[in-house]
Order: structure tokens, then C-alpha cells, then sequence
């Protein structure tokens, strides 16, 4: 099993009225911003874990579980999740936390895309900003709107139905082998440890992923690309993309969005700055948690 270096605290925070599952790292220190690290998407804040463990000692660290994900439990349950309440979420996180000074902000996947669009809606509240592989999505046209509103009831029904009931495993070592299939660069032995994190055993003895089967509806909502350039322009945050050397991009859009198109619109970015990770793919942060903090810790000096 993997050793942790920097055991964290755990606790829970009222958010818009969820108890937010946080947690900690390290001690509040006078005149130093938190470090805040919010997760990607059927992911943790545990998922951090091996990151933390190679930055600094001296970093105030919080790692929220977003709702639906983790021990962070919305009741009743929804039928569906907005994106806009990842922006609610956080911000009421950053009113607890650090309601005067601005944090430094770092996101992964689904994540880095919540912290690029926070960036730029409050810009204020945030010192440094650094987005791992947080792509946004592919651009839309108005005329795939009727599509997506009935993709979208077609998702409730079948969330309704049970068709989009998340596998469950006889064992945490089962989780992790799941893990390790999805990303075969994950060793068995921080496989092990994010399994007991990543799910949970129900009163069968039966492991369940700690992540709501309705975040597979897919939004009604088309991405607005325009939009989000918009939001882009009005960041004032130092900002950090850190990319894989692995096209994962690539791997999923098939040629519908490609990292080239992601890069043309970081240039709306006012201050962005470029990394890239060799030997890793899309969790970066399990596969190179060394390289990775090295890129952080020295971005945020």
C-alpha cells in the first residue's frame, strides 16, 4: 500500500446548503493564500494525494470533493448537475476559507475547466491560476440544440431506469485493478490506496464508486465556445496549463477538437504560460505527481 507522506484532515463545510466534504493539508500561515486543488470529473479530492505529497511542507493545502463526488452527497438526490453550481460551489468554498485573500488555484480535467471559467467570472479571487488538462469541449452549433435537449431527457429516463448505475466490485483490490485498467501507468500500490477513497463498501460487502450515476446525463446545454473565450479574456491571474505528453485530447474527440484548437484559445488568456509532462496521460497527477508539483510549486513561488 502506499506510505503517505502528508496525512490529510478531513471535514465537512456547509455550502449552498450540502455539507462539503473538504480536505486539509498543512496549517493556515499569516500573509501565504491557500492552495486549493479541485478534482476532475468521477474522480476525489484524495485523487491529489500523491501531488501533495511532493510539494512543500509549508503550504496551507484544501481539496473540496465536488458535489455528487466523493462523500460530498447532494439530498435529495438530483436527476442531473449544472456546471454553474461547480462556480456557486467554489465560491462559497473560497468564502469559508479565504473570504479576503486571493488563493491559488489549481484544477485538473473537469476541474481545470471550473477554475479557467472561476478565473475569469472572479477574477479577484485568485493569485495564481493552474489548469491540468481542463480542455473545455468541443465547439457547438446552434443547430445541434434540438439534439441535445432530447439526449438530454432521453439521459433522465434512463438514469430513472437504472441503465446508468455505476459497476460495483467484490474488493477494494477490485477497484484498484479498475483503476490500474484505466490508466496502466497507476502502480499497484497507489492503486490500493485511491481504491479505499475512490469507493466505498455498501451494507452487501459490495464496493461502490463514490460518484452519482446522474453525472452521466449529459447537459442540456450546448458548450457556448464564444463564451467561455469571453470569460478567458477577463482572467488577471497568472495562469499555468500543463498538459500530458500523451494526446488524450486526441484519444477522445477523434479530430472534433484538437490540442491545437485548445491552445488557439488559451490565447485569449491575457498571462498564460505553457508545461508539458513527458510520460503521462490524462491523470498527469498519478502518473508524474513529481514533475507535476515541481511545475506548481515553482509557478506559485
Amino acid at each position: 500500500m502506499y506510505a503517505v507522506r502528508r496525512p490529510s484532515r478531513s471535514h465537512f463545510v456547509p455550502v449552498r446548503g450540502l455539507p462539503y466534504h473538504v480536505r486539509e493539508w498543512g496549517e493556515p500561515q499569516a500573509g501565504q493564500p491557500p492552495l486549493v486543488l479541485v478534482h476532475g470529473w468521477m474522480d476525489v479530492s484524495a485523487s491529489w494525494q500523491f501531488v501533495v505529497d511532493a510539494l512543500p511542507d509549508d503550504r496551507w493545502i484544501v481539496a473540496p470533493d465536488w458535489r455528487g463526488f466523493g462523500l460530498t452527497r447532494a439530498e435529495p438526490a438530483p436527476d442531473a448537475y449544472w456546471f454553474p453550481d461547480y462556480l456557486g460551489d467554489l465560491d462559497g468554498l473560497l468564502d469559508h476559507f479565504s473570504p479576503d485573500v486571493p488563493v491559488d488555484l489549481v484544477g485538473h480535467s473537469m476541474g481545470g475547466n471550473v477554475a479557467m471559467m472561476f478565473g475569469g467570472v472572479r477574477p479577484q479571487r485568485l493569485r495564481r491560476l493552474v489548469n491540468l488538462e481542463g480542455f473545455g469541449m468541443p465547439e457547438t452549433r446552434p443547430a445541434q440544440a434540438p439534439e441535445r435537449y432530447a439526449q438530454w431527457l432521453d439521459g433522465l429516463k434512463a438514469l430513472r431506469q437504472g441503465d446508468m448505475a455505476l459497476k460495483d466490485y467484490d474488493s477494494a483490490e477490485g477497484v484498484a485493478s479498475r483503476l490500474m485498467k484505466t490508466n496502466p501507468r497507476l502502480p499497484r500500490d497507489k492503486a490500493d490506496w485511491l481504491a479505499r477513497h475512490w469507493a466505498e463498501p455498501g451494507p452487501d460487502g459490495r464496493w461502490r464508486i463514490l460518484g452519482d450515476p446522474a453525472h452521466k446525463v449529459t447537459s442540456a446545454h450546448l458548450y457556448q465556445t464564444p463564451e467561455a473565450l469571453a470569460v478567458y479574456a477577463r482572467i488577471t491571474a497568472p495562469t499555468l496549463s500543463i498538459v500530458a505528453s500523451d494526446d488524450s485530447l486526441g484519444q477522445w474527440w477523434k479530430g472534433r477538437y484538437t490540442l491545437d484548437q485548445y491552445q488557439e484559445r488559451l490565447t485569449h488568456v491575457p498571462d498564460v504560460h505553457h508545461a508539458r509532462v513527458s510520460d503521462a496521460g490524462h491523470m498527469l497527477h498519478h502518473d508524474q505527481p513529481a514533475a507535476v508539483a515541481a511545475l506548481i510549486a515553482d509557478f506559485l513561488a
